[in-house]
Formats: C-alpha cells, sequence, structure tokens
C-alpha cells in the first residue's frame, strides 16, 4: 500500500540512503540458528533476541500510528499483537529479566526522532520501518517453528 498511495518503493535511492533506523533483526550470530552451543542455550539466546527485537519494534510502530492515519486501525492491532507476541515469548525465556526492553527515555527519544522527520521522509520511514518488521516476523516464525519442531520446545 505504501508504494502505491506514496510511490514509495523498493529501489527508490531516498530509501537506500536514510536508511538509518538501526532496527530489530534476527540473524545467525543473534543464536536463532543453531550452532554449537547446547540446544537449550540456542532455544533461550533465540527467544530472547526476538522479545527484544518485538519490544523495540513497539516504538517504532507507535510512530507509524501516528503517520500513517488511514491505516490507524490497522496499526493499532498490530501493535497490540506485538506487544502480546513479545511478553509470551519474554515468558519462555529462561530468565526473562534479561529480555531487553527500552525504558521510557529511550522510547521517548526515539519517538522524537523519528517525528523531526520531513514528510517525505516519514513516508520512507514508515515504509522501511513495515518492510523490516515484516521480515522480523518471517524470520521470527521460522526459528518458532524449528524450536516448535524440537523435543524441548511447546508453544
Amino acid at each position: 500500500q505504501m508504494c502505491e498511495k506514496f510511490t514509495v518503493c523498493e529501489n527508490s535511492m531516498e530509501m537506500l540512503l536514510r536508511n538509518d533506523l538501526n532496527l530489530p533483526k534476527v540473524t545467525e550470530e543473534d543464536g536463532s540458528i543453531p550452532d554449537s552451543l547446547t540446544f537449550l542455550s540456542f532455544q533461550d539466546k533465540c527467544l530472547r533476541k526476538i522479545s527484544s527485537g518485538l519490544y523495540i519494534f513497539q516504538t517504532y510502530l507507535e510512530y507509524i500510528k501516528e503517520t500513517f492515519a488511514s491505516e490507524k486501525q490497522n496499526v493499532e492491532s498490530l501493535c497490540y499483537s506485538t506487544e502480546h507476541l513479545a511478553r509470551t515469548i519474554r515468558q519462555m525465556v529462561i530468565n526473562p529479566d534479561e529480555v531487553m526492553i527500552p525504558d521510557p527515555a529511550t522510547r521517548e527519544s526515539l519517538r522524537a526522532k523519528l517525528r523531526s522527520s520531513k514528510t517525505w521522509i516519514e513516508k520512507i520511514t514508515t515504509h522501511l520501518i513495515l518492510r523490516d518488521f515484516t521480515s522480523f516476523m518471517e524470520k521470527t516464525v521460522r526459528a518458532v517453528r524449528y524450536l516448535k519442531n524440537t523435543r524441548s520446545f511447546s508453544a
């Protein structure tokens, strides 16, 4: 919808130049793909990374809710579901206190930085957040599916 409504597309040069958001990612280095670690350690590290990433994405999704008014209801639903999933996965971690949750000051600082953008950059930022959130969720689903298919994980 972003590409159609605002002509913000994947190959836009502005998008490539602007992508300094440091959005969460699920990668092999983060422990979301098994390596030489014990499986329990792998599982815990992966779940911590996923839960932390979801908590971080909440601030970005709140920004989208403010700037993408035509989809406010859908984004509100996405925010709620993301928060619920973050809490659920956090409860599966051996030590839930190890899940990194941005404090209110950090969240407000990020929101202020995002709000300071010009209108055309807002559209690109919204697109980048949604694109990276989609990628994060695709990898999260794969990781959780992998964990669920093993003996020691039940969801």
